[in-house]
């Protein structure tokens, strides 16, 4: 069930929670969600669905939305993670303003609560080691057993804890557990370890602390410590929410949140899976994080999508109550509808071949007016040089045409874009029989806006002057992997699994003289080749990077 997520509407199931939460008075403080990620990574486009869900149920009821970085596991979180996320979610327009929060802020209050359920029979600590701790926990079909150390009195728990925080046992000698119901029939139930020892730096609160909270046991107290009143999650943890319930109970915590799920999201010819976007970058397999063909923000941002067409994609994938999987041309069709207004259309030629025409004057340069975007006559135009000696797309000629081909042949004519129609009347070859150069005729009677009306040409190409051209390396991105599932292969490495055309550089293309100053992350529709954008990495001032943003093939169709 899919339905939508506009937050001026009442269809979808989340907003109605909410709006009867509201009418019964269950809550007497603004609606509040959260987004709570592990700093031990970078945002993708899962997440950004994730925190469409919770940022926009806040400002739909005028409430809050909290940014919380669930930083409970020092072995894995890094401060660089987490100024990653804020500058991400800044640019993807999710601001959490002076909301930012940090679950390793709250260490003295969740050990206090954990005294408190100790001293109510409620957790106890056990010396069963991981094996050991499996082999009781039992299965889906057969109860567990258990702990010999379920028993142990209330003192000694406390005792134990004690020295745990001291730091008087190795990682792994001890686990603080909930005491809840060995047989339920659902495994998060089963006496769960809610403290584990981890003697290791963390990047907050440094050595203070060598035990550390599990997840479940700290998400709902940070979530309630901080007056959330929905917690939005997705639907694994689904059979977590009895777990969420308990803890908040059993500490008797008021009026406490609600934790309501919803379905994943999935993109087809997407690896959002942490762990493969880990052993690709830090396996070398990709350029970073930012690397254009990830779906990472960064990489989303480098490619040279924009905040408003993700989210205008997200608001139309709605939000599901089960899994999803949506085609990634949907995301691409709103991309271009957001470019395709507001960015100027420029020639660019990416596989030159040179055309001189022979009757133009030597050495003279003509400035011609071109519109800088057909749909948006409020972009104005700009001056392009016209000169004897051009250069267009070795594509855009074909000495022996085939059916339906209306581009440049031999006898043949076009219109130069902007400019006049051409002929062509020689072709310039090697000795190896490859065409090195077009002379062709002009017929100064055709310049653009003359209207001249005399006879008509079956095809239009883009050109750049050869004297003014400037010279630029163009990248062309297409899907990391041909299908995402062959991720999952274990016998076959990375450098095996990955698209072979899913970069291709193109080192000397010529682009108009009006890109020479482009700057970093400035977007462009190179004529008949798609939408780009100026690489920020790789740009500098000898040298203009263009990664390709998407093609102008739009296959997706509401």
């Amino acid at each position: 069930m899919t339905e939508n997520l506009d937050m001026n509407s009442n269809n979808n199931f989340l907003i109605r929670i909410v709006e009867d939460d509201i009418k019964e008075g269950v809550y007497n403080r603004d609606i509040c969600t959260r987004f709570p990620p592990e700093p031990n990574g970078y945002l993708h486009l899962g997440s950004a669905y994730a925190i469409n869900i919770s940022y926009s149920v806040a400002k739909r009821f005028g409430g809050k939305f909290n940014l919380r970085f669930d930083d409970t596991n020092p072995l894995k979180e890094d401060i660089e993670f987490v100024n990653a996320i804020i500058d991400d979610m800044n640019w993807m327009g999710f601001s959490p303003e002076n909301r930012i929060y940090y679950g390793s802020d709250y260490s003295d209050a969740l050990y206090d609560y954990a005294l408190q359920l100790i001293k109510k029979g409620k957790a106890y600590v056990c010396d069963l080691n991981a094996d050991e701790t499996r082999a009781y926990r039992g299965t889906l079909t057969e109860p567990g057993k258990n702990s010999p150390y379920r028993d142990r009195s209330i003192e000694e728990n406390l005792d134990l804890f004690e020295r745990m925080k001291n730091g008087e046992f190795p990682n792994g000698a001890r686990v603080l557990r909930a005491k809840i119901d060995m047989s339920s029939p659902n495994m998060n139930m089963r006496d769960p370890v809610i403290y584990r020892i981890i003697h290791a730096h963390h990047y907050r609160t440094g050595d203070k602390w060598c035990i550390y909270p599990m997840y479940d046991y700290a998400h709902p107290l940070q979530d309630a410590i901080e007056g959330i009143t929905h917690s939005l999650c997705s639907m694994e943890f689904k059979d977590h929410r009895p777990l969420y319930e308990w803890v908040l109970n059993e500490v008797e915590f008021p009026t406490p949140p609600k934790q309501r799920e919803f379905g994943r999201f999935n993109l087809t010819g997407v690896v959002t899976s942490k762990r493969y976007l880990k052993e690709l970058v830090y396996g070398n397999h990709v350029d970073g994080w930012d690397d254009p063909r990830l779906p990472t923000f960064r990489g989303l941002r480098r490619r040279g999508f924009t905040p408003e067409s993700i989210k205008a994609f997200l608001n139309e994938i709605g939000v599901s109550k089960n899994g999803s999987t949506v085609d990634i041309s949907m995301l691409e069709h709103f991309l271009r509808e957001d470019l395709k207004p507001q960015v100027n259309s420029v020639m660019a030629v990416l596989n030159p071949l040179k055309v001189v025409i022979t009757n133009y004057p030597d050495g003279e340069t003509e400035l011609l007016e071109i519109e800088n975007n057909s749909t948006n006559p409020d972009m104005g135009s700009r001056m392009v040089p016209f000169s004897r000696e051009l250069y267009i797309d070795a594509e855009d000629f074909m000495e022996e045409p085939i059916k339906g081909f209306n581009r440049l042949v031999p006898g043949g004519e076009v219109r130069l874009k902007g400019a006049y129609f051409i002929k062509c009347n020689e072709i310039i070859k090697n000795e190896a029989g490859n065409i090195l150069e077009l002379r062709c005729t002009y017929d100064v009677e055709t310049k653009s806006g003359s209207g001249f009306t005399g006879r008509k040409v079956k095809g239009t190409i883009h050109w750049v002057s050869a004297a003014h051209g400037v010279r630029a390396e163009v990248r062309l991105y297409d899907k990391l992997l041909e299908d995402p599932e062959v991720a999952k292969d274990e016998t076959r490495t990375w450098d095996e699994k990955i698209n072979p055309e899913s970069l291709v550089i193109l080192e000397n293309c010529i682009v108009e003289p009006s890109l020479a100053n482009a700057g970093a992350e400035e977007k462009f529709q190179f004529i008949r080749h798609g939408y780009f954008v100026v690489d920020y990495k790789y740009t500098t001032k000898e040298k203009l990077v263009f990664n390709r943003i998407v093609s102008l093939k739009d296959s997706w169709k509401k």
